[in-house]
């Protein structure tokens, strides 16, 4: 790193990337300096909107580049794997898209290589940094709810022909669980902590990946979490925690910063909306300042998404998986 600012390089070009290259406007000490698409009309519409010093078709140059202090994947993460290290092997220090890999045995080595060669790298879980789950978080931790019994969460939506095609395609990683029920099961995690039992079942696409997914977590203390994703059906996106006291709902998009906290203490229930403070942007400038601290301050590790976080949602994605019989090629490597 050189002067105040954190150079940034931004590898695959997509819709995701155009929203991270967008917020990373609003972080002061973060500069834009070099992109990566191996699709060259990709890469130049990209470059006209996002202007940086540096464009590639490789993403190799993009890793050698010695200008370059982070580089945020955002290529399908059937890739993950391989643009991880990439990256590490060249000493950049990577926030990679959720889904962090394909499996637990491809995250385990992907932080083994990043911890031995010290350098930083975190799974881009951006729903971690947003301000209402902050606030979720203070809520819990003060037992606003009592004990917690019951956490309910969906998402969905109806896909069509002009939804990415990489949705259902399982070289790609496709499904509706690694896309989009990683929110749900991230949620379940965080609030009750590891399952001591997990039950799945899923509905295949044409495919063979799941276009819908039920997920159900047992604690041997009573509480539950049921969770379902789907490709099929437009749901209302939201998660509902229940406690002895009372219960939370993040509303519709409850993994996006749009999303609003209702509390209710009573029977019937009088919803109280928890004021969150919110700033301009789509939200991935909470998770770009983390990492920008993280760096400056040398770690090799972040303290809010850390890699024992990582793996466990990881390994709880590859139990649910086993349990559904979902598998990817990835798998058998």
């Amino acid at each position: 790193m050189k002067g105040s600012k954190i150079r940034w390089g931004i590898l695959g070009c997509g819709r995701i990337a155009r929203k991270f290259a967008a917020d990373l406007r609003l972080v002061d000490d973060a500069e834009l300096t070099a992109i990566a698409s191996r699709n060259k009309e990709t890469l130049e519409l990209f470059a006209k909107d996002f202007p940086c010093k540096y464009q590639y078709n490789s993403y190799e140059a993009l890793a050698m580049n010695g200008e370059v202090d982070v580089i945020y994947i955002a290529t399908p993460h059937s890739h993950h794997y391989e643009h991880t290290m990439l990256c590490l092997n060249h000493d950049k220090a990577v926030l990679c898209e959720k889904a962090f890999a394909i499996n637990s045995r491809q995250a385990g080595e992907m932080i083994k290589n990043a911890k031995e060669r010290k350098v930083f790298l975190m799974e881009a879980l951006w729903t971690k940094f947003l301000p209402h789950y902050k606030k979720l978080q203070e809520l819990l931790q003060r037992k606003a709810l009592g004990d917690i019994k019951s956490v309910l969460v969906n998402f969905g939506f109806k896909t069509s022909d002009k939804s990415p095609q990489r949705l259902f395609n399982p070289l790609l990683g496709g499904g509706s669980l690694l896309d989009i029920g990683i929110y749900n099961v991230f949620i379940a995690i965080n609030v009750l902590g590891k399952p001591d039992l997990i039950e799945a079942t899923m509905i295949p696409s044409s495919t063979g990946v799941d276009e819908q997914i039920a997920v159900l977590f047992k604690y041997n203390n009573g509480a539950m979490a049921q969770l379902f994703s789907s490709f099929v059906t437009n749901l209302p996106t939201q998660a509902e925690i229940n406690g002895t006291e009372g219960c939370i709902t993040l509303t519709t998009r409850f993994y996006e910063p749009s999303a609003t906290i209702q509390l209710s203490k009573k029977i019937p229930y009088e919803r109280e909306v928890i004021a969150v403070e919110k700033e301009p942007g789509f939200g991935y400038h909470y998770e770009a300042r983390h990492v920008n601290e993280c760096l400056k301050k040398g770690l090799i590790e972040s303290p809010v998404m850390t890699h024992a976080d990582t793996l466990l949602l990881m390994e709880i994605l590859d139990t649910i998986r086993n349990k559904a019989r979902i598998e990817y090629p990835q798998d058998k490597l």
